[in-house]
């Protein structure tokens, strides 16, 4: 049970952290942020979280990060099952906190902070180049986490959370002007379950996803090889 508490926890850490940021850059507040300031915040809440509950769950914080575990033996799957819905609940409690704390016209505005497209663009971006980005940052990401969390190599040097912050950081600032960068789908789940809006949200589900185990499986199978 302290595992999923502490998936819970941290992934709620994440969450409020990555909504606040984007809700604090619209009207009234207008903290002027940016990519970079919504970037930074969710890559140190992320390098954070991992830190403090690395030691306990492993500190996957994100649903794709479980599958890629599942995937490649590090993790059973009533206890990935439950991961991912304590992660989900984390997610969600700290978007239904964000529209207590933030302003109806920030939340609305920003759509609650779901990972998306930008607004004027949505129709423009295709599903396949929303499936293909989130595939390929989930993919890095999950590489990361691989290269400093499980392998002992890496983790020798104790920099994992830092490096998968920076990570997340980086691919924000990649791809989030082309679908949110969400590479987690509990990040999209809460806000989309809290705003009732379920545009596309299946990509961010099927596309981290299937980075996360690809990364997986190549990190475990070709890389990790017999060094375990």
């Amino acid at each position: 049970m302290k595992q999923c508490l502490a998936e819970f926890i941290g992934t709620f850490f994440f969450c409020f952290a990555g909504i606040a940021a984007i809700l604090s850059t619209r009207q009234p507040l207008e903290s002027g942020a940016g990519l970079v300031g919504i970037a930074l915040a969710h890559g140190l809440a992320v390098s954070i979280a991992v830190s403090v509950f690395g030691g306990v769950s492993g500190a996957h914080i994100n649903p794709a990060v479980t599958c890629g575990m599942l995937a490649t033996g590090r993790i059973k799957l009533p206890m990935a099952a439950s991961y991912i819905v304590f992660q989900c609940l984390g997610s969600a409690l700290a978007a239904f906190l964000c529209t207590i704390i933030f302003a109806p016209e920030a939340v609305r505005s920003a759509n609650l902070g779901i990972p998306l497209p930008p607004a004027a663009e949505i129709m423009e971006v295709s599903t396949p180049v929303v499936l293909l980005v989130e595939f390929i940052l989930t993919f890095l990401l999950v590489t990361v986490v691989f290269g400093t969390a499980v392998d002992e190599r890496g983790k020798a040097v104790k920099i994992c959370g830092f490096a998968i912050g920076l990570t997340v950081t980086m691919d924000i600032l990649a791809g989030g002007a082309v679908t949110g960068a969400s590479m987690n789908p509990a990040r999209s789940f809460g806000p989309a379950l809290i705003r009732g809006h379920w545009d596309l949200h299946w990509c961010y589900w099927v596309a981290p996803i299937a980075g996360a185990v690809v990364a997986a499986m190549i990190y475990h199978h070709l890389i990790l090889s017999n060094e375990e």
